[in-house]
């Protein structure tokens, strides 16, 4: 039976309430899927819905495990007042020894590397020349004074007889002329056989100063010339021994105000050794500033006993002006950069680390010398600051994990 209505309107209605019928069942399905997702996801702390929090970063570092550091007690102790510079080691003496005449070389009485004590002899040229015109020139001597004797008694007689009227003045002036030019001809030949004589000993090469030898430049048969540019050998002074080094303009007025109280202190040091530093006094300093680096020249004599410093060697020099007995001291290894400024981490007694800022007075060697930040006693981080944060726990490793009383 029909109702009246247009078969197109009918069939539309129809699949409009099935559309609306499907829409409804799929909400009624999502809805306690919904709900039972809701009750298995496991409730969060409030706490961590607020990143940056403090209150969460702490607690999150009390839940952590200790993380492993080494530590190292602050210390107070005497501490130098120190200017740390670089500088050399000079020789007081360095002679390069020649041959004073020509000749062969027919010995070398060292070896190289040698120390040489002063007049030691150290070559021996060919001396048979020099001997002969030693012997020659004595030989003349000798004649000459025979003739001179000679001349001395004819003088004498002629006196005699002039005294008498027997001789004429005329032979009594030739008598005396003839022993004067004699007497002359003598002190010659005498200049003559000294100058052999020195001949003879140059032909020996005797050290001028006592040293250590180096290189030998010449070998055994080698003719060798009076004054040639090539030396034989070098000698060089290393005990004492100068180091020289360069003062900051900036740091002169300070190190001239401890100058004045007394000697100044200096250590030289290879930089590749741990040996103890030879130590002297500051024996020079300069009278002008060099222009063009800003710095002063000043020397230091070191007894160098040992002979560990060589001239032309590079070391670490430290001018000790004054010592602080009461300095608190850290190691430099505990010092970390920041924008705050230089700081440290100090283990405290919970083993917890806090951050302190620290001034920074001075630094000597691997130690550094603070004024503010922390006190004698305490514990501070040496490594492992990278792995660590305020208010972390930490296990101090190593010799250093009690409390420095």
């Amino acid at each position: 039976m029909s109702l009246g209505f247009p078969r197109q309107v009918c069939s539309g209605s129809f699949w409009f309430l099935v559309a609306r019928a499907g829409v409804l069942l799929t909400l009624v399905i999502a809805v306690p899927a919904c709900q039972n997702a809701q009750s298995a996801a496991p409730e969060r702390p409030a706490l961590a819905q607020a990143p940056g929090n403090p209150a969460v970063s702490a607690a999150a570092a009390q839940q952590q495990a200790p993380v492993p550091v080494s530590a190292a007690p602050v210390q107070e102790k005497e501490m130098p007042l120190a200017i740390d510079l670089i500088g050399t080691i000079e020789t007081m003496a360095s002679v390069a020894v020649h041959a004073q005449l020509t000749g062969e070389l027919t010995s070398v009485n060292f070896r190289e590397g040698d120390e040489v004590a002063k007049g030691q002899e150290l070559f021996t040229l060919d001396r048979r020349p020099l001997e002969a015109a030693l012997r020659q020139v004595q030989a003349a001597l000798n004649r000459d004074l025979a003739q001179l004797e000679n001349a001395r008694m004819q003088l004498e007689r002629v006196q005699g007889l002039a005294e008498r009227g027997i001789a004429t003045r005329e032979q009594l002036d030739s008598g005396r002329t003839a022993a004067a030019a004699l007497e002359a001809t003598v002190a010659a030949d005498r200049a003559a056989v000294e100058n052999a004589e020195v001949q003879l000993a140059y032909a020996t090469i005797r050290a001028p100063i006592s040293g250590r030898v180096g290189k030998l430049l010449v070998s055994v048969g080698n003719l060798v010339r009076a004054n040639d540019a090539a030396p034989l050998v070098v000698i060089n002074q290393l005990s004492p021994i100068y180091v020289t080094f360069a003062v900051p303009e900036a740091q002169l007025p300070e190190l001239n105000r401890y100058r004045a109280r007394g000697p100044i202190a200096v250590e030289a040091r290879p930089p590749t050794e741990a040996t103890p530093a030879g130590r002297g006094p500051l024996a020079f300093l300069d009278n002008a500033v060099d222009m063009s680096t800003g710095t002063i020249a000043a020397r230091a004599t070191i007894p160098n006993a040992d002979h560990r410093l060589l001239p032309g060697q590079f070391v670490n020099v430290r001018v000790t002006l004054d010592s602080d007995p009461h300095a608190v001291v850290i190691p430099a290894a505990a010092v970390q950069d920041s924008q705050q400024g230089k700081f440290v981490y100090v283990v405290e007694a919970d083993r917890t680390v806090a951050r302190r800022i620290v001034r920074i007075a001075r630094t000597v060697g691997a130690e550094i010398v603070v004024t503010d930040g922390v006190r004698p006693g305490e514990l501070v981080v040496t490594d492992g600051q990278t792995r660590i944060a305020p208010g972390m726990h930490v296990a101090v490793r190593g010799e250093n994990a009690g409390r420095a009383s």
